[in-house]
């Protein structure tokens, strides 16, 4: 039996997405504003993040709401975590490589998620004990026993760039031992890749919540693993991730963890 909430968390998705495959010709005509280094932030990521809440509200006006755009809205047992545009650059430069992401906490607990390509009509989605699905097919992480041959996703500290020569250093660490290292710029969709075993791994630092959330739920209902870079849970709060299945997990964390006390130096 598929979890009450997830249709409306996919209807929302494709809702967004709609919108933002409208305007993807005329992104010269959109508004973008700089909310920090390197983060922007336009006219659609709000008409999308609107759209969402919208169908969410009207579903479950008394959940709360934590969206990238609007912030933390309401209290109580259950959250709904949005991001209505993750790859906001990739957009604005045409770059087809972006996602909406949805999910919901049960006090504090991850219960289900989307992520949603418009561009290739891919639809992932995941609730808790139930498994991942990419357009209602099961989908399973890669079986990969090792690094070797691994091909491995990641995304570049863009915005905080205060532990950018560890994250060097960790990428020189995971070339050397890999097949090959991809950022194509969505961490929803690079984790939802991971979960459909596209890729073998993902790591980044300084993720936020609503960059990651759905996506770690699909790795885990994908039969993956994600931690953060000391192999604790504290993910969604840190921000730093490592996903993968159990060999390559733990391959990873064996790699990317010693350079775990520098980045906090930092």
């Amino acid at each position: 039996m598929q979890h009450p909430s997830l249709n409306i968390a996919i209807r929302a998705a494709r809702s967004a997405g709609k919108l933002l495959l409208r305007y993807m010709d005329r992104v010269d005509s959109l508004k973008v504003e700089s909310k920090s280094r390197n983060d922007f932030v336009s006219d659609i990521d709000r008409g999308a993040e609107a759209i969402i809440i919208q169908e969410l509200r009207a579903r479950f006006p008394d959940h709360a709401i934590l969206a990238e755009e609007s912030g933390a809205q309401g209290r109580g047992d259950f959250q709904w975590i949005i991001d209505p545009l993750d790859g906001t650059t990739n957009y604005l430069h045409g770059f087809p490589q972006f996602s909406v992401s949805i999910a919901l906490k049960h006090k504090g607990q991850l219960e289900c998620g989307v992520v949603y390509d418009p561009l290739r009509e891919e639809m992932y989605s995941a609730a808790r004990g139930q498994g991942a699905q990419l357009n209602d097919r099961k989908i399973r992480v890669a079986n990969r026993p090792s690094l070797e041959g691994a091909l491995i996703g990641t995304g570049f500290p863009f915005r905080d760039q205060r532990h950018i020569d560890v994250y060097l250093r960790m990428f020189k660490d995971m070339t050397l031992s890999t097949a090959g290292l991809r950022r194509p710029g969505s961490a929803a969709l690079d984790l939802a890749y991971v979960a459909a075993g596209r890729t073998d791994g993902f790591w980044e630092i300084g993720l936020s919540e609503w960059d990651c959330a759905a996506g770690a739920l699909l790795v885990t209902e994908a039969g993956g693993t994600v931690t953060d870079l000391a192999g604790g849970k504290t993910f969604l709060e840190t921000g730093n991730l490592i996903a993968g299945n159990l060999n390559v997990h733990r391959a990873m964390l064996s790699l990317l963890t010693p350079h775990l006390t520098e980045q906090l130096k930092a």
